[in-house]
């Protein structure tokens, strides 16, 4: 049976009210019965503002802010209104761009959720409609907006058996605004375990918290699990109660996998690949070390193809196009067909990346298809950040890369032809640019290289990088 978020936290308040449903660490918690009465007194008074079915709301908000972002969410899909989560992290003229994108009506902060009391209850909103847009850095160097509706965000929602019921607690540091602190959110209204969450990561205090409560299942990007291992807390901190240890947003090293295994004694290592386009569809890799690169397999309905070029399947052990298929209503990019029409087919989504299966059906990650550089739990076009740094006037030309880091997987380089002093190139971006998107390294070169196409040759710049 199809189901929505707001039918289903309906529900968990109805029979468990006084249960804590999402904790942030130091700030305060959340119950059923108050999210359901905070966010049904949201979704009223953006009726009263006549905000309604069809309309996208803008929730600016940021990882300190999880409890009012829970009940904005919520308000505003159940009021049928558009959900357009966007971390406060973003630079302000990408946030001003995404709101004007997707033609939000109104915009919510942390402090300004409306709020009224009592009347009939809201029409309830149908699994087909709507719910979000989560915007995702794409290969074209400019954010598009995902759409998703109501089924496909609760799919596989308000079954007898909830989610990681071996845990009490379930810890994570994912960020507001991304498609894995989405998949949190969904948790807090399903699955079995209270969710808890802080402020702000560090190493000690993310190793801290999950001591605190106890937590059974925690998850991390594989930027996380390589600064704690760094930082040694597993010295300093008890993680036996760890039973499950979930790893998203990027293809966690075999290597890290590895250690992770040694520093939570008690707990099975998993890897999650998925994409804000592909979602709910997605492959789970439990560590093996024969497999210690592979990314697993599809669950729950969902399956992987290889395609060529054309869309022709490939065989097993073959390099090709990596599609998913989602077991639940597909997504589509907001306000652009032709996008759509390259990426989602047939309930296939065409994933970006390439790689090959093997014989038994575990899928293995070769290379990105595009530029796009994976920063810790984010994604970074270089044309966008190649947008930014071409407004100084003392940029003739500028070519951004990744290079490797130590615990962010990747982070951003830029190589300038041009006059402009380092220090102040550094300044200037850091009104145009979100912290993560910021330059680690700069370069002034006499010319870019290029290839025989005239493009910019960045396997070079790399070269010249290292």
């Amino acid at each position: 049976m199809s189901m929505t978020l707001p039918g289903l936290l309906r529900k968990r308040a109805a029979t468990d009210p006084g249960q804590v449903a999402m904790t942030v660490h130091g700030s305060g918690s959340l119950t059923f019965g108050e999210w359901e009465r905070r966010s049904s007194g949201t979704a009223r008074a953006l009726r009263g503002r006549g905000i309604g079915r069809g309309d996208r709301v803008g929730l600016v908000f940021g990882n300190g802010d999880w409890l009012d972002y829970a009940v904005a969410f919520l308000g505003v899909i159940r009021a049928g209104a558009v959900a357009v989560p966007l971390s406060d992290r973003l630079a302000g003229v990408d946030v001003d761009a995404m709101l004007a994108h997707c033609g939000a009506t109104a915009v919510l902060r942390p402090g300004e959720l409306p709020y009224a009391e009592g009347g009939e209850d809201l029409e309830p909103v149908a699994p087909g409609d709507p719910a979000q847009i989560l915007y995702t850095s794409g290969t074209t160097g400019r954010p598009k907006g995902v759409a998703a509706t109501h089924a496909n965000l609760a799919y596989g929602c308000g079954g007898r058996r909830r989610p990681f019921t071996h845990s009490r607690h379930l810890a994570h540091a994912f960020p507001v605004g991304t498609n894995a602190g989405q998949w949190m959110l969904v948790n807090a209204v399903d699955a079995h375990p209270e969710v808890v969450t802080l402020p702000r990561f560090t190493p000690g205090r993310f190793a801290a918290l999950i001591e605190h409560y106890r937590a059974g299942t925690v998850f991390v990007v594989p930027a996380m699990a390589i600064e704690m291992l760094a930082a040694g807390v597993q010295a300093r901190h008890d993680l036996s109660s760890v039973l499950l240890l979930g790893s998203a947003a990027a293809p966690l090293p075999a290597r890290v996998a590895g250690d992770l295994s040694a520093a939570f004694p008690n707990a099975t290592i998993t890897n999650y690949y998925t994409s804000t386009e592909a979602a709910p569809a997605q492959t789970v890799m439990i560590y093996d070390p024969e497999r210690p690169s592979s990314v697993g397999r599809p669950l729950s309905g969902g399956a992987v193809r290889i395609a060529a070029a054309d869309g022709g399947a490939l065989p097993p052990g073959t390099t090709g196009e990596v599609w998913m298929r989602s077991p639940a209503a597909t997504r589509a990019y907001y306000g652009d067909e032709a996008a759509t029409g390259e990426v989602f087919r047939g309930g296939w989504v065409r994933m970006g990346d390439l790689g090959y299966l093997d014989g038994d059906g575990y899928l293995y990650l070769v290379d990105r298809e595009s530029d796009v550089i994976k920063s810790g739990a984010y994604k970074v076009s270089t044309i966008h950040v190649e947008e930014a740094v071409h407004r100084h006037p003392g940029v003739v030309e500028a070519a951004a890369f990744g290079v490797p880091h130590p615990t962010l997987g990747k982070a951003v380089a830029v190589a300038v032809v041009g006059s402009v002093p380092h220090e102040e190139l550094r300044i200037f971006l850091k009104d145009l640019l979100a912290p993560h998107e910021l330059p680690l390294r700069l370069i002034t070169l006499d010319a870019l290289p290029r290839n025989h196409g005239g493009k910019v040759d960045k396997r070079s710049l790399r070269e010249v990088a290292s």
